[in-house]
């Protein structure tokens, strides 16, 4: 069965060519990467179609109701995430990396200050912090876990950190930090606290006051709203001051070319015309998912369950991350004896299943999370600057909302069945992307469906 508080997707009854010329239903197991939309996000993006207009500053109706439908999405951001409207704001932003591209920019970090990050967090949680400071990493573990202790020790060491950057939840093996134990302690030491929520929204109620989460990060694409939107939410004494890091139309109140007086935020950091239809249908996210919690947490207990039970069944198959404890139903994989893409490509296009392969925006989690030695990396490294295609990595299946238990005994079904054949890999080839394809299976996607 599947969660029914909440509606459906777009694409759910998309079925796919497999081998044998048949069609199959096509199984999304790939939400960890991004989402397909939501029936009830799609129906309010065509609501306001009729009325979408320039926002601000427009004396017409259409721009007056537009503007007004644009400022209320962020009022439900604000509330989504648990923040104080009263001392934070929300800032529009394509996506969770522009976002934290923008925080780090906007902090206004001194090359000799230290940011206290994890080996856990995706590369925009790594990155834009890198560009800007000094990094300090809190290690992981075998299972690709750290204890809140881990994070006090950095914490404490000298010089003092000024930025805590956490991932909410694991894009690779949906392990959830404990959070609130964290930000306390960083809070304690006087430590700007940053989440990376692009995982941890679309599957888990937050609430920044009570945690005492400074800033935050998440994208709608992710959140069944792919429509190009994400957050920022920040302090308004960090959005109020300082230059923008994109600047243009919008983020001011006047200009000359001597002279720019920067608009107050959040439009300070709205640089040219917005996505409005991105922000409504984030908002529309927002709302939705707020509105369905306690049946999306019992039935994503029973995703959880159900990957536990398939993956743990299937000959040779070494499974990555925590085997117990509050997890999103994600999981990564390999399969002996099978190439994680060659596994990903059979997946498709024997049985229709949709998953990923490869590192997941993640490498130096990955490199642990492999065992991977310091000249294994080197190497790695090597091969991506000579244009050679051999990555190390994984496979990752991730259930959304609107997955089954079915679903996931299919990839069971699947995982066990490519075990026992593993002499089928050998009719695939690689295309001039460096991936697995097999000959005659193409997927066609018809016009003006």
């Amino acid at each position: 069965m599947r969660d029914t508080t909440l509606s459906r997707l777009v694409g759910d009854d998309v079925r796919v060519p497999t081998v044998g010329g048949g069609l199959s239903r096509y199984v999304d197991l790939d939400a960890a990467a991004t989402s397909s939309a939501s029936v009830r996000v799609v129906q309010a993006v065509q609501d306001l179609l009729p009325w979408y207009s320039s926002v601000h500053r427009g004396a017409g109706a259409k721009s007056r109701c537009t503007s007004a439908r644009y400022e209320d999405a962020r009022e439900t951001v604000l509330d989504f995430v648990g923040a104080d409207r009263r001392s934070h704001g929300a800032v529009f932003t394509r996506n969770t990396t522009e976002a934290l591209n923008a925080l780090a920019f906007r902090l206004r970090l001194a090359p000799d200050d230290v940011v206290v990050t994890t080996a856990a967090e995706h590369h925009a949680n790594l990155l834009p912090w890198r560009r800007h400071a000094r990094l300090r990493v809190v290690d992981v573990d075998a299972g690709g876990t750290f204890s809140t202790e881990q994070v006090v020790a950095e914490l404490d060491r000298q010089p003092a950190p000024r930025v805590l950057a956490v991932t909410g939840a694991s894009n690779v093996t949906g392990w959830l930090p404990d959070l609130a134990a964290i930000t306390a302690a960083a809070r304690e030491r006087g430590v700007f606290v940053v989440v990376d929520a692009a995982q941890l929204a679309p599957h888990r109620p937050i609430d920044m006051a009570a945690l005492g989460v400074d800033a935050l990060a998440l994208s709608g694409h992710k959140m069944y709203a792919p429509f190009g939107t994400g957050a920022l939410i920040a302090p308004r004494t960090v959005l109020d001051r300082g230059e923008p890091m994109l600047v243009g139309g919008g983020a001011v109140k006047a200009v000359s070319f001597d002279d720019v007086v920067w608009a107050d935020g959040p439009d300070r950091d709205e640089a040219g015309s917005p996505n409005v239809l991105g922000a409504v249908a984030l908002a529309t996210a927002a709302e939705e998912l707020r509105s369905g919690w306690a049946g999306l947490l019992t039935h994503e207990q029973a995703l959880v369950d159900a990957l536990d039970a398939e993956l743990s069944s299937v000959p040779g198959l070494r499974r990555y991350g925590p085997a117990s404890g509050d997890r999103l139903p994600v999981a990564a994989f390999n399969l002996d004896g099978v190439p994680h893409g060659l596994l990903a490509a059979r997946l498709s296009a024997e049985y229709g299943i949709g998953v990923r392969s490869g590192c997941f925006c993640a490498h130096p989690y990955m490199a642990r999370l492999l065992g991977l030695t310091e000249e294994e990396v080197n190497r790695f490294h090597q091969d991506a600057r000579a244009g050679r295609r051999q990555v190390p990595g994984a496979v990752r299946a991730s259930a959304n909302r609107a997955t089954s238990i079915d679903e996931v005994v299919a990839l069971g079904d699947a995982l066990r069945a490519i075990a026992a054949t593993p002499e089928q890999g050998r009719r695939y080839g690689l295309d001039e992307h460096g991936d697995h394809v097999l000959p005659g299976v193409r997927v066609h996607v018809p016009t003006g469906a």
